[in-house]
């Protein structure tokens, strides 16, 4: 799978967000220093996420960013879609020149593989990160053991 820093940043940093956001914003120098991500880089992330509305920004001392919406309503997939990261395992970034200027015998597989992560990213909110639900859909935590739920 090509997922850059790019967007395992931008999805650290938005949990990180909502996990110490609440009622205040939240500083990009705070994100930094708790995630050991570059202040500049996060300024770059964070313009882009503020441009697709996941974040809304206050200046001034006190100010930083907040989620725009609540944890519950913001998917992991969007927050990748959101720094023009995409989720794609075939070798040809889905161009379909893969063998030789041609489409190879397996890119439809990899492709299909692409959109079923994507699919699965577009499934687990911040909010279900928070609580510690970012697992596959059908399983919970039970008393600290995960069960798989059956699906009738």
């Amino acid at each position: 799978m090509k997922l850059t820093t790019r967007g395992r940043y931008a999805v650290t940093a938005m949990l990180d967000l909502a996990i110490n956001g609440g009622s205040r914003p939240v500083s990009l120098a705070d994100i930094s220093g708790r995630q050991e991500i570059s202040l500049s880089y996060l300024e770059q992330l964070f313009a882009k996420l503020r441009r697709e509305q996941l974040v809304t920004s206050a200046r001034g001392p006190g100010g930083g960013y907040r989620l725009a919406r609540s944890g519950a309503d913001i998917f992991v997939a969007e927050i990748i879609d959101a720094v023009d990261e995409s989720v794609d395992v075939t070798n040809c970034q889905g161009k379909g020149n893969c063998h030789q200027g041609e489409t190879c015998l397996t890119h439809h597989l990899w492709e299909d593989l692409s959109g079923q992560i994507h699919d699965f990213l577009s499934q687990i909110s911040l909010g279900d990160l928070m609580d510690g639900r970012g697992r596959r859909p059908g399983q919970q935590m039970t008393d600290g053991v995960l069960q798989t739920l059956s699906i009738r």
